[in-house]
């Protein structure tokens, strides 16, 4: 059996793979550097890869998600002398993430950078022929947000993307917005998941951080305690925190899902001639079940046990960490206990993070040192995110990623960012609701 390992996420145009038989072996001599060389190179991207999945059932199969807009599929069967990809899907946008289906080996989905999320068939995706439909997408999903006395939509980026484990759901990550939660089966939301309320259902204290998603590409997923079903999501935050939340059934969701009338909708809204079509309002589940806490900064990625009750986190500092609500389990043993808050941003703006900041735009950049075991890259890395966040952390995705309704009057103009516009207030900000995937 061989796993695909792609290394330097987000930076690096080449797939390394190994063959995992060979790990622990000590018949094999190693390089002068210390590690195993790869297997195989496959170096045909032309900008930074941001997903590498592997099929279901094929082990040889996998595909890539590139910012170079294509979604590659390669077979490591095919005896060729340069390893290159069989298929190719070029886009016009960079592919942000690719998932294939858990359970249905021919379908897998796809996010990209301009908040598209569609799901394929590859049966049709990658034919050769001219007739294909659609690029063999089969289900386009709804992305696109409005408000309440909103003047314009907002649309998104897709950062990454998470199917539960019979593939039932997906969740999609979005830049300065919140996880959402999908039917596959149906193209509009049914979920958002927010940090509005502790725990214990009272309010998030004002003034107090809460779950962003903002600064970094956030990487969340489905798990639960060993179960057949996945009712639980786990994402990282912004607020240095890891979010889990308890997700009811779909059939649930898609019943307290609301679809509110144009009539109902435009009562108190300030809307263009044109935009008469109801709004799909999908739930919000707004207290989380736990935070988990133990990192000193931005925690980006969160990944549950198949079939254990442990999450682990990793992000910006070089700790991953492994949680459990208990001490000890099968696999783990004198685990001890989180701290009970996190590390707190300091509203000023301090000099040193402003120099590590500019370091990293023209000089070295401290989170590449990874061979450094000095704790004071490791506080200069949190460092500059700190200064990143005090920049950037309240960025608006209402002025950020305006979109207009193709034909409408303001569907070529630029509106500046320091506009009055309503949709930009938080005030206004009393409903949320997706436009109907046929207007997407």
């Amino acid at each position: 059996m061989s796993v695909i390992v792609e290394r330097s996420a987000g930076t690096c145009e080449v797939v390394y793979k190994y063959d995992i038989t060979y790990l622990g072996s000590s018949s094999l001599p190693l390089p002068s550097g210390g590690g195993r060389l790869p297997d195989t190179l496959y170096a045909d991207n032309d900008d930074s890869i941001r997903a590498v999945v592997g099929h279901i059932t094929q082990d040889e199969i996998f595909m890539t998600a590139s910012e170079d807009g294509t979604i590659r599929r390669y077979d490591g069967r095919e005896n060729t002398r340069v390893p290159r990809a069989q298929n190719v899907i070029q886009t016009s946008n960079e592919i942000t993430d690719v998932k294939y289906h858990p359970t249905m080996e021919h379908l897998f989905l796809s996010s990209n950078g301009a908040g598209e999320v569609n799901l394929f068939d590859d049966r049709m995706a990658f034919t050769s022929s001219f007739n294909k439909s659609d690029d063999g997408i089969v289900q386009k999903y709804n992305t696109k947000i409005t408000k309440r006395l909103a003047t314009r939509f907002c649309h998104p980026e897709a950062s990454s993307i998470s199917f539960d484990r019979d593939g039932s759901k997906f969740a999609v990550s979005f830049m300065q917005y919140l996880p959402t939660i999908y039917s596959v089966s149906d193209p509009d939301p049914i979920a958002v998941l927010s940090g509005n309320n502790l725990p214990d259902g009272t309010p998030n204290p004002p003034g107090k951080r809460t779950y962003s998603n903002v600064c970094t590409m956030k990487h969340g997923s489905f798990g639960g305690p060993g179960l057949d079903v996945d009712d639980m999501y786990a994402a990282g935050s912004d607020d240095f925190r890891c979010y889990v939340w308890k997700i009811p059934p779909v059939s649930q969701l898609l019943n307290q899902r609301e679809i509110i009338s144009a009539d109902d909708w435009n009562a108190s809204e300030r809307l263009e001639t044109g935009r008469n079509e109801p709004r799909v309002v999908p739930v919000e589940i707004a207290t989380p079940l736990c935070r988990l806490t133990g990192h000193d900064t931005i925690v980006n990625t969160a990944v549950f046990h198949p079939h254990l009750f442990h999450i682990v986190t990793s992000g910006v500092e070089k700790n991953i960490i492994l949680h459990s609500p208990t001490p000890s389990s099968p696999c783990t043993q004198n685990l001890q206990r989180s701290p009970a808050d996190v590390r707190e941003l300091k509203p000023e703006d301090e000099d040193l993070d402003r120099a590590n900041y500019l370091t990293a735009l023209f000089g070295s950049h401290p989170t590449l040192l990874t061979e450094s075991a000095d704790d004071r890259e490791e506080r200069r890395t949190i460092s500059l995110f700190d200064h990143i966040l005090r920049e950037e952390g309240d960025a608006d995705v209402w002025t950020r990623r305006p979109w207009s309704m193709p034909g409408s009057d303001d569907d070529n103009e630029q509106e500046d960012e320091g506009s009055s516009d309503s949709a930009s207030d938080d005030s206004d900000m009393d409903e949320i609701a997706f436009l109907p995937s046929f207007l997407t």
